[in-house]
């Protein structure tokens, strides 16, 4: 597959402009963008610009509302709900974080879930916003049926991915962003658009059994077997039935039913250390774990040992300078 390099700001702009053209409003387009922008820094393509395209499939049949009165309800110090009103779901779980950073800051811990949402993209960008404001993030989501249960052979649970976002003084934060999954869907349908095999233990055809050609997958499997599946339940039950949402195959399909509101959960929990212990000395710590965890001697095979979410942030460091690098369809696409 052909790729093109280009400078995030130019493509940022171009997403923005598209789905502004589709009938989103402005604000929500920035919204959107920033958060597939963050992703292709990173070099997490499969949850960058590519996304566009099905988003605006998705407005142009009626599954989002462009123009969402989203609300916020206090249930207590520390809790509370968002109602995305089908909107989209960066903008939904963006104003999720921003209500739970709040009540961090004001009473040590703020949790918030959302409801009537849709696909909210990479969750690093919602926890590394609580990162900014010296604090320790938590996000999980739920999709529709892709992974097979373990032991089992049909789909039973989304990719349902969990992230978390540690502050540290000197260091870059500490951001853990994963699916359930042995891999996120994402990756698989970018494999297909490129023409490439997968590797074995990616995904099962309709028979349940392994295969590489991503064009025969039916469902995925969870990362580590049962404990994998076991965590995949666990963010269900936090980011769907905590938010009143649906669970598992009663969630309405991405790429299916387009016409039809996702009605997604989220879940967010932001915590602030310094109700905890002395913020100072947790920060220093975090720096010094980093630090040493770093010069653990590497495995054969490997270069050096690395901290969770440190390729990501060299990607974005060396992208942000050199420009990042989508398909050239997609760029065709929102040029067009």
């Amino acid at each position: 597959m052909a790729t093109v390099t280009v400078a995030f700001e130019e493509v940022k702009i171009l997403i923005q402009k598209k789905l502004i053209k589709a009938g989103l409003r402005e604000d929500h387009a920035r919204k959107v963008a920033d958060v597939l922008i963050h992703a292709d820094l990173r070099g997490v393509s499969s949850h960058g610009a590519l996304r566009t395209e099905h988003y605006i499939s998705r407005i142009q049949a009626g599954g989002i509302n462009t123009d969402p009165e989203i609300s916020f309800h206090a249930t207590g110090p520390v809790t509370g709900t968002v109602d995305g009103d089908d909107g989209f779901g960066h903008v939904v779980a963006g104003i999720a974080v921003a209500h739970a950073i709040d009540m961090a800051k004001a009473n040590g811990v703020g949790m918030v879930t959302a409801m009537n949402s849709s696909h909210c993209g990479a969750l690093s960008y919602f926890v590394e916003e609580a990162t900014k404001h010296g604090l320790i993030g938590v996000a999980m989501t739920h999709t529709d049926k892709i992974v097979v249960p373990f032991g089992g052979k049909e789909a039973f649970l989304g990719t349902n991915p969990i992230a978390y976002g540690v502050p540290a003084k000197s260091e870059k934060p500490f951001i853990l962003d994963m699916a359930t999954s042995n891999v996120a869907l994402g990756k698989i349908l970018q494999q297909k658009e490129e023409g490439n095999a997968i590797p074995e233990g990616w995904g099962v055809d309709e028979a349940g059994v392994p295969t590489t050609d991503p064009g025969k997958v039916s469902a995925l499997v969870p990362f580590g077997g049962p404990k994998g599946y076991g965590l995949s339940m666990v963010v269900d039950i936090f980011s769907g039935l905590l938010a009143g949402m649906a669970f598992g195959p009663h969630i309405n399909k991405m790429y299916g039913d387009l016409d039809k509101n996702r009605k997604l959960g989220h879940y967010i929990c932001v915590i602030n250390p310094s109700y905890f212990t002395d913020s100072e000395m947790f920060l220093a710590q975090m720096d010094r774990m980093i630090r040493e965890v770093r010069e653990v001697p590497a495995a054969e095979g490997f270069e050096k040992v690395m901290v969770p979410g440190e390729i990501e942030q060299a990607n974005e460091e060396h992208n942000r300078q050199q420009g990042i690098t989508i398909a050239e369809t997609t760029y065709e696409f929102l040029k067009a």
